[in-house]
């Protein structure tokens, strides 16, 4: 009879311990997709002064200002990880258009207000890659013990589901590294 409340009192520990891992992995891809969205809203609060900032020089452009603006407002409105991944992955591609645009005005180039607003949304950029990268190991490392025995069954029991990876193209990575927002 004491062996048997041994060993139940054993297994109650266990399954406490693999459960409290579980959470903890879990709390821990919480902090990190809460770092990710303060960068991505700290990018979508410098977009407004960076348009406000070239209308005056690009009056010709039009279009891509409002693609830009437009671009911003559906980021800010979506909240699942896969659909930011893709709206972010649109504002990118606008503000890429936006700031090769910038070349053929050498007034705006010389702008200093400009030229802050570039530097400010390069270091952004950086630290959303560099939280976008902690978020998706993170992740991985849930997702991955979530397959492993025995924290397979405790995910099945208690009802944990694997995290989405925040994933932006390949091409936006290199465009983030090679194109100097300077």
């Amino acid at each position: 009879m004491k062996i048997s409340w041994i060993i139940i009192f054993l297994i109650s520990v266990e399954v406490g311990w693999l459960y409290n891992r579980m959470i903890g992995l879990k709390k821990r891809a919480e902090g990190a997709w809460s770092d990710v969205d303060v960068q991505l809203k700290r990018r979508h609060d410098l977009i407004p002064s960076l348009v406000t900032c070239v209308q005056g020089y690009m009056q010709h452009e039009r279009g891509t200002l409002t693609e830009v603006t437009l671009a911003r407002q559906s980021a800010q409105g979506v909240h699942r990880v896969e659909e930011k991944g893709v709206s972010e992955q649109n504002l990118t591609q606008n503000l890429k258009s936006l700031i090769l645009l910038s070349e053929r005005y050498p007034e705006l180039k010389a702008n200093t207000t400009f030229l802050s607003l570039q530097e400010k949304l390069t270091d952004t950029e950086n630290l959303i890659q560099n939280a976008r990268r902690y978020y998706n190991a993170v992740v991985r490392d849930y997702n991955t013990l979530m397959g492993q025995f025995p924290h397979l069954i405790i995910a099945k029991i208690f009802h944990f589901q694997p995290l989405e990876f925040f994933e932006l193209e390949e091409a936006s990575e290199a465009n983030a590294q090679k194109v100097n927002l300077l």
